[in-house]
């Protein structure tokens, strides 16, 4: 989830797998025109579409969407600027997961030492 999705205010997403565009135009506040302006705008933006030519949005879109309506509602930006936010956000490093950090320090097993420590703790209780 991004940082934007976790700001108080934001609506929750629901847990599905394809949104229509009336929901997701529903679920942002705006109008599916915007919507549709939007993809025009942002490249990285792209629903799939149905048979029927529908435009199915998946919740990495809804996420996405969430962002720009951040950038340029609240934050002011100009399409120009958010665009190129999104893009400098995208080449930014991620952040390496904390338990694959945490692998690395033990280099052998941790197990034996945490019985140990339990151990002490249980005789202190008793």
């Amino acid at each position: 989830m991004t940082d934007v999705a976790l700001q108080p205010g934001t609506p929750d997403i629901p847990d599905k797998l394809y949104f229509k565009i009336g929901e997701v135009a529903d679920l942002l506040g705006v109008e599916p025109y915007v919507l549709r302006y939007w993809e025009t705008e942002f490249p990285v933006l792209s629903p799939k579409k149905s048979g029927t030519g529908h435009r199915l949005y998946r919740r990495k879109d809804v996420e996405l969407l969430l962002r720009i309506k951040h950038l340029l509602y609240e934050k002011r930006f100009t399409i120009e600027g958010a665009r190129q936010s999104l893009q400098a956000s995208a080449k930014a490093p991620k952040a390496i997961p904390a338990v694959r950090v945490q692998q690395d320090l033990f280099s052998a097993d941790p197990l034996p030492e945490i019985r140990k420590e339990l151990a002490e703790i249980l005789k202190v209780l008793k």
